[in-house]
C-alpha cells in the first residue's frame, strides 16, 4: 500500500486554474503533491476527512512590503488568511542591497527600523532567509528606490551616467542571485526626479532574463493614463513583462474613471501587462501633506513624533490642536495614513477584470494598519464572491493562484496538480470571511481552516504551528 505523509480525504477540490471543483482525496509527501483524485489505497502519517470543504492551491500575495519580517517570524497575519507565498521588494522599496545604517527615507521606513536593513546584496538577504527561515515562501524584487538611495547623495535629481551604472552592476548581481525582477515607486519623492532614461537603463538589465517589471506608477490620480503610457514603454524597451502595483482611480475627481483605465490596459497584449488590486476602497502609505484633502477620512497608523496617536482621524487631530489639517499631517511627520480616496464602484470594477491579481499591500510595520494586512484574501472569498457574487470562488481563487504563478513565473506553485509544492489551503466556503476592519484592524480571519506550506501543517485551528516551512522562490530562467 503506499504511504505519504498527509492525506486529506473527501475534500472540494479547486485546483486553481477557474475550472470546475471535483471530490476526491489529495496525497502529500516530501513536500509535494504525489496524488490527486479517488483512491482510498493509501496509508499516511496524518489523514484528515475534509468533510467537503474546499482544498485550493496556497494563496500567493503578489504586493507585499514582508521584507524584513518574512525573516524568522511567524507570519500570522499572512499564513491566518491562507497565504503560502509572498512577492516582496514592491513600490521600488526592497531589504537588499541595501547598507546597515541606512537612510530611511520615505518610503522604505515603511520596511522596518534601520538597524533591521543588514543585508549589502541580495545574496545576503537570500542567506539570511535560508538560515533564519521563514513561515511563507519568499520571492523578491529590487526596489529602485533602494538601489538610489545607496548610490545617489541627493535623491531629488535624476542619477549620473557612473551612478546608474553602479545600480545596473547591483542589479545584475540580484537578478543572477534570483531576484523576480526590478520595482519602483516613481509617485514617491524619493524616486519622482528619476526621468523615464534613468529606469529604461536599469530595465535594460532584465532584457533577456524571465525577469518582470513591477511598478507602483508615477500618478494613479489625474495623469495616470500617462503613467501607464510609461510603464508600457519601459517594459517594451526592455521586452518584460510588466506588473502595474495596486490599481487604482485614486481622489475624488478622478472616480468612475475605471472603464477608461482598463480599457488602455486591455489595448496591450496580456503578455506584456498585468496587475494586481487590493479589495478595498481605501489606501495606506506614508502620510503625505500633498495629498491631505479635507473632503476624504484620512486615519494615522503611526506617527514617530505622536506614537499615542495611531488609529486617531487626521480631521479630529487637527481639531484638537486648533489646526488645520494640513498644519497637523506636517507635525505628525514622519507617520503613515489611510486614506479613503477611491470609489467602490472603481475598485469592483478593477477586481473583476480576468488579468487582475490579489495583492494585499499590506504594512506590517503599522502600529494601527489598513484591515487589508489581515483581512484581504477572506475579503475576496467572502464579501466579493460568496456575498456580492462579483465572480464564483473558483475565479476568485485562480486570482490568488495561478495568475500570479504564471505571472511571476513562479513554477510548480499556484495550481493543485501531481508533482507540484504541496502549498495548500483547506477552507470552509460557506463561512470565510475578513474580520479585521477599519476599527478593529489586526483580527485573523474566520473559515481558514489548515495552511500547509511544502507540505508542512503551518495553520491550523486559528493558530500558527509555529513552523518555518517556507523556501526563497528564486527566479528560474
Amino acid at each position: 500500500m503506499p504511504h505519504c505523509d498527509t492525506l486529506i480525504s473527501n475534500v472540494q477540490i479547486l485546483d486553481g486554474t477557474g475550472g470546475e471543483p471535483f471530490y476526491g482525496s489529495v496525497a502529500i509527501g516530501n513536500g509535494v503533491i504525489e496524488r490527486i483524485g479517488e483512491f482510498s489505497n493509501y496509508s499516511a502519517e496524518q489523514i484528515i476527512d475534509a468533510h467537503g470543504k474546499v482544498l485550493a492551491p496556497g494563496f500567493i500575495d503578489t504586493h507585499t512590503h514582508d521584507d524584513l519580517c518574512a525573516i524568522g517570524k511567524e507570519m500570522l497575519p499572512k499564513i491566518s488568511q491562507g497565504v503560502t507565498t509572498v512577492i516582496v521588494g514592491n513600490c521600488g522599496i526592497s531589504a537588499a542591497p541595501v547598507k546597515n545604517n541606512a537612510r530611511l527615507v520615505p518610503p522604505l521606513n515603511l520596511l522596518g527600523a534601520a538597524d533591521a536593513f543588514r543585508y549589502p546584496s541580495f545574496r545576503d538577504y537570500v542567506a539570511a532567509l535560508h538560515d533564519q527561515g521563514s513561515a511563507v515562501n519568499v520571492a523578491a524584487l529590487v526596489g529602485h528606490t533602494s538601489l538610489r538611495n545607496e548610490v545617489l547623495s541627493k535623491l531629488d535629481r535624476a542619477a549620473s551616467a557612473s551612478e546608474t551604472a553602479v545600480m545596473r552592476a547591483r542589479l545584475e548581481e540580484s537578478i543572477e542571485h534570483g531576484a523576480l525582477g526590478l520595482s519602483t515607486g516613481l509617485a514617491y519623492s524619493a524616486a519622482h526626479s528619476a526621468p523615464t532614461e534613468e529606469v529604461l537603463a536599469l530595465a535594460e538589465v532584465l532584457t533577456g532574463t524571465t525577469a518582470v517589471y513591477a511598478t507602483h506608477v508615477r500618478t494613479e490620480s489625474d495623469g495616470v493614463l500617462d503613467a501607464i503610457d510609461e510603464a508600457v514603454r519601459i517594459g517594451k524597451h526592455a521586452d518584460v513583462p510588466v506588473v502595474i502595483s495596486h490599481l487604482k482611480c485614486a481622489g475624488i475627481k478622478n472616480w468612475q474613471r475605471s472603464a477608461e483605465l482598463l480599457a488602455r490596459l486591455d489595448s496591450e497584449p496580456e503578455r506584456l501587462v498585468g496587475w494586481d488590486a487590493y479589495p478595498y476602497a481605501a489606501s495606506s502609505t506614508i502620510l503625505d501633506p500633498t495629498q491631505v484633502d479635507e473632503r476624504i477620512e484620512i486615519l494615522i497608523t503611526w506617527s514617530s513624533s505622536h506614537s499615542e496617536l495611531a488609529g486617531k482621524k487626521l480631521a479630529e487631530i487637527a481639531t484638537r490642536w486648533g489646526v488645520s489639517p494640513l498644519k497637523a499631517a506636517e507635525r505628525l511627520q514622519p507617520a503613515g495614513a489611510i486614506y479613503h480616496s477611491m470609489s467602490e464602484a472603481d475598485v469592483r470594477a478593477i477586481l473583476v477584470h480576468p488579468r487582475t491579481m490579489i495583492g494585499s499591500d499590506g504594512l506590517p510595520n503599522d502600529e494601527f494598519p489598513h484591515p487589508r494586512l489581515w483581512g484581504t484574501f477572506p475579503r475576496v472569498l467572502g464579501h466579493y464572491s460568496r456575498e456580492q457574487r462579483l465572480f464564483p470562488n473558483t475565479e476568485a481563487i485562480r486570482k490568488m493562484t495561478s495568475l500570479p504563478a504564471e505571472r511571476f513565473g513562479l513554477k510548480d506553485r499556484g495550481i493543485l496538480r501531481e508533482g507540484y509544492a504541496a502549498d495548500l489551503v483547506l477552507l470552509d466556503a460557506a463561512v470565510v470571511a475578513d474580520v479585521a476592519d477599519f476599527s478593529d484592524p489586526m483580527q485573523p480571519a474566520i473559515g481558514i481552516e489548515a495552511v500547509w506550506v511544502n507540505g508542512i501543517l503551518s495553520y491550523s485551528n486559528q493558530v500558527s504551528t509555529g513552523k518555518r516551512a517556507g523556501r526563497f522562490l528564486a527566479r528560474q530562467g
